[in-house]
C-alpha cells in the first residue's frame, strides 16, 4: 500500500522537495502529489524583471516533472486539517479533500502591508506573478516624468527601484527606506550602491517611515507627502495564513515551528519548509525568508522523510549563509559576503562582475528545481518502515 505524500506549494522549496522525494523513493511504495494553483514554475527572484516588461523563460511543471512519478494537481489550497490528515483544495471542477500520510507544507509567503492605511487599496506588490503583471501594466501606461515610489529598503526594494529606473529612465523614481541606504552592507557595498542610485537618478528618502498610501502620494511619519503615481510596496513578507488556522504549533507570525529535520514539533506527519517554517540557523537565529534559506530546508525535509520511511540515516544539511546577491538593474550588482549567521564582512563584489554573478545564481536556482539532487546519482530505496493504518490514514513510525 503506497505511502501518500502531499506537497502543497510549488515555489522553489515545494518543487525541489517533491522532485527530490521522487528521486529517493521507489514509485511502487509512494504516491507523491504536488498541489499548486499555477501550471508553471515562477522564478520569484525575477519578479522585478517581469514588472518592467522583461519576458521570462516559461518553465511548465508538466515538462519539469515528466517521467518522475510526481503527480501535479492544479488547484488552490483552501485549508489543511492536520488532525484528520487532509488538504482541502478547489479547482475548476469544484472542491475536494486529499488525504495524506506525510504533508510537506510549502505555501510560502506573500506581501506584508504591515497594516499601513491605503496600502492594500493603492500600492502594488511583486511577491508573485499576478502582482508583478499588474505592476507591469501600470508602469507601461505611465507618461514620462511621472513619479514612482518604492517603499522598503531591503533587497527587494533595492532591486525593484534600480530595475524600474534603468528600464524607464524617463520616470522619476524614488525609494523610501526606514534606515540608511543599504546600511547592513559593508562600506564597499554601500559606496557602490549609492554610486548606482546616483547614476540612475533615484531619489532616496532615508530614515523615512511611510504611514499612509494614497492614489497619488505617500505620507511619511515626519508629516511630509511624497508624490507617487505608482507606489510599489516591498517592506517584507507575511506567511500564508492557512497554517495559523490549524492546530499546528506556529509562531505569532504564523510560521510553523519545526525541528532540525523540518518536522513539525506538534504534528510529526507534517514538514514545513521555506518561508512557512520557523527554522533556527547559526547563532540560534531564525533564518530569514529567502530562496537561499529555503532550498536547504527543502533538501533537509525530503531527505528526512525518505530516511524515516526507508530506515536510513537522518540528514544534516548545513543551514548557513554565504552571501547576499543584489542585482541593480541588468548591468550592476552587489555581492555582499556574510558570516554563517548573515552578518556582513568587509569583502564584497561590485559592478558588472557582480551582475553576472547574480544572474548565474538566479539561473542556478531555477536549474536546481528541475535537478533537485544537483545532478548527483541517486538510488530509489524501498519503504521498509512498518505502517499502522488508523481509519484511512497511514502513519510512518518515527
Amino acid at each position: 500500500m503506497q505511502h501518500r505524500v502531499i506537497v502543497i506549494g510549488a515555489g522553489y522549496t515545494g518543487a525541489i522537495a517533491a522532485g527530490r522525494l521522487a528521486k529517493r523513493l521507489r514509485r511502487e511504495d509512494v504516491a507523491i502529489t504536488l498541489v499548486n494553483a499555477e501550471p508553471d514554475f515562477v522564478e520569484r527572484v525575477r519578479m522585478h524583471q517581469l514588472a518592467v516588461g522583461q519576458d521570462l523563460k516559461p518553465r511548465p511543471f508538466s515538462e519539469m516533472f515528466a517521467g518522475t512519478g510526481v503527480e501535479l494537481k492544479l488547484a488552490k489550497v483552501t485549508g489543511v486539517d492536520v488532525d484528520r490528515r487532509t488538504v482541502a483544495v478547489i479547482d475548476p471542477n469544484g472542491a475536494e479533500e486529499l488525504e495524506y500520510d506525510s504533508l510537506v507544507y510549502a505555501l510560502g509567503s506573500g506581501w506584508h502591508t504591515r497594516g499601513v492605511p491605503g496600502t492594500a487599496e493603492h500600492a502594488h506588490e511583486i511577491a508573485g506573478r499576478p502582482g508583478a503583471l499588474r505592476l507591469r501594466e501600470r508602469l507601461a501606461g505611465l507618461d514620462a516624468g511621472q513619479p514612482v515610489v518604492v517603499v522598503g529598503g531591503g533587497l527587494t526594494g533595492l532591486e525593484t527601484a534600480t530595475e524600474i529606473a534603468e528600464s524607464r529612465p524617463d520616470l522619476d523614481v524614488a525609494l523610501a527606506a526606514r534606515g540608511g541606504l543599504g546600511d547592513w552592507l559593508a562600506p564597499k557595498g554601500r559606496r557602490h550602491l549609492r554610486k548606482v542610485f546616483d547614476r540612475l537618478g533615484i531619489t532616496v528618502h532615508e530614515h523615512t517611515a511611510v504611514t499612509g498610501v494614497e492614489a497619488d502620494r505617500v505620507a511619511t511619519a515626519d508629516g511630509k507627502s511624497v508624490p507617487a503615481a505608482v507606489t510599489v510596496w516591498t517592506t517584507g513578507f507575511a506567511v500564508h495564513p492557512i497554517a495559523k488556522a490549524t492546530s499546528l504549533e506556529v509562531t505569532d507570525t504564523g510560521r510553523i515551528v519545526v525541528d532540525g529535520t523540518m518536522r513539525s514539533v506538534s504534528h510529526p506527519d507534517v514538514y514545513a519548509i521555506g518561508d512557512a517554517a520557523m527554522v533556527m540557523g547559526p547563532g540560534d537565529k531564525p533564518l530569514r525568508m529567502s530562496c537561499a534559506s529555503g532550498t536547504p530546508t527543502a533538501w533537509q525535509a525530503a531527505d528526512a522523510i525518505a530516511a524515516r520511511l526507508t530506515g536510513g540515516k537522518l540528514p544534516n544539511a548545513p543551514l548557513r549563509y554565504f552571501n547576499q546577491c543584489i542585482s541593480l538593474g541588468r548591468r550592476e550588482g552587489v555581492i555582499q559576503y556574510v558570516t554563517a549567521d548573515d552578518r556582513a564582512v568587509r569583502a564584497a563584489l561590485t559592478g558588472r562582475l557582480a551582475a553576472v554573478y547574480k544572474e548565474l545564481v538566479c539561473k542556478g536556482a531555477a536549474w536546481s528545481v528541475a535537478n533537485p539532487t544537483l545532478g548527483m546519482p541517486t538510488r530509489r530505496r524501498r519503504v521498509v518502515q512498518e505502517r499502522a493504518r488508523t481509519g484511512s490514514a497511514v502513519k510512518a513510525s518515527a
